[in-house]
């Protein structure tokens, strides 16, 4: 390939050094939630899972078709994936299995959501292949869980917390939101204080923004103004420090041992290969060019084409700068930060020219920067748009 000022070269990275995840999307809810901008749709009556499995089936031959790398973790996301049954999730893993094989400390997340899991199939979860359940919580209050639009109650996530770790299950992540319509200090710090006594291991800890094309954003609730939401995400780190929990990311917090490894790699440029969908993937070549994909987004038109390339919506290759910047898009997110050997690898770039592009928001005292690694400072983590504006492709 040529390449001029017009066409940037591609980046080379070092693929055997990257590891490899699978995303896996199952694409239906009972309900859209009004503030969910997701590739999901309200579930049919009756819910076609063994021809959607049959094409994710499909779709994963043509995804792993050019790889050899054993995968080291798996997420099943939706959509609300706890419709499926157990029995349906256990195909998917066999095939992944069978293709590339799973890493011996493979971590397999399942996405679920109170309101429609039936629990008592926790345990036929975890037998089937599942080692880590992520819960949809949201809220403990019911009235900001009414104005949400969630299905389930506070007792329901309550519930489903316990059960899962009396299903076997002993690694837990729990979603929950602030900022949220109605919602005082005071209800926030019980929703924290109340999930940190089940003692999950992981909370992922997201304030509600409202995303384009959605009901939200197009007759937005009323919402805790600027300053009562930056106290509550305060107070609720204090809480969650004091209970034994690191931020290592912006949204996530983890006791010991317990972050979750599949979007570490997401964070830190690994590659995925996504089946599903609407499902995005991300791989290193063969040659070591960085390739981004999609898959087609509606269900039904998905299902007819999967396995074919016409499921493949979207395909583009980065160029050097899409590789800087996506890499600490995600990368400045973490208290890590960006390491050099994981940049090198995994853009092929040159470490001592990204100090060069930073020199601004270096000088501003926004990151540090050395020889070894690459993060945002305790006052950059508040502007990290300012950072990442330096480096827009």
């Amino acid at each position: 390939m040529t390449t001029t000022a017009e066409t940037p070269a591609p980046t080379i990275a070092q693929r055997s050094a990257i590891p490899l995840s699978v995303y896996v999307h199952l694409p239906w809810c009972v309900r859209k939630c009004p503030y969910c901008d997701f590739n999901s749709h309200r579930a049919p009556a009756q819910l076609p899972e063994a021809d959607y499995i049959d094409a994710l089936l499909a779709d994963w031959a043509l995804a792993s078709a050019h790889e050899t790398r054993p995968i080291e973790t798996v997420f099943f996301g939706g959509g609300t994936p706890s419709l499926f049954s157990a029995e349906a999730i256990g195909r998917v893993l066999e095939a992944l299995d069978a293709r590339l094989g799973l890493a011996t400390h493979c971590e397999i997340t399942l996405e679920a959501n109170p309101g429609t899991t039936e629990h008592a199939r926790f345990a036929d979860l975890r037998a089937a292949g599942i080692n880590r359940l992520s819960l949809g919580i949201q809220s403990l209050d019911d009235d900001c869980l009414t104005a949400l639009g969630r299905i389930h109650g506070a007792n329901e996530a309550l519930a489903a917390i316990d059960d899962a770790r009396a299903g076997g299950f002993t690694a837990i992540n729990c979603d929950l939101m602030f900022g949220l319509p109605g919602q005082t200090l005071a209800k926030a710090m019980t929703d924290v204080e109340t999930v940190i006594e089940r003692d999950p291991g992981h909370i992922s800890y997201y304030q509600l923004t409202l995303e384009p094309n959605t009901p939200f954003y197009r007759q937005p609730p009323a919402l805790p103004d600027e300053d009562r939401v930056i106290e509550i995400f305060e107070q609720a780190s204090v809480r969650l420090n004091a209970a034994g929990y690191t931020q290592y990311e912006v949204s996530a917090w983890a006791k010991p041992q317990r972050t979750c490894r599949h979007n570490e790699n997401y964070w830190r440029f690994g590659d995925y290969l996504g089946i599903g969908a609407g499902a995005h993937g991300k791989r290193t070549r063969a040659d070591g060019q960085i390739e981004r994909s999609a898959r087609q987004r509606w269900p039904t038109g998905y299902m007819t084409v999967a396995g074919k390339a016409a499921s493949v919506a979207e395909t583009r290759v980065l160029d050097q700068a899409d590789a800087r910047f996506e890499c600490l898009l995600n990368g400045l997110r973490r208290r890590a930060g960006v390491t050099r050997r994981d940049y090198e690898q995994r853009t092929g770039l040159d470490w001592q020219t990204l100090g060069a592009a930073l020199a601004r928001p270096i000088e501003q005292g926004l990151v540090s920067f050395d020889v070894q690694a690459l993060r945002a400072t305790d006052r950059g983590w508040r502007f990290l748009d300012t950072i990442l504006a330096e480096l827009l492709p």
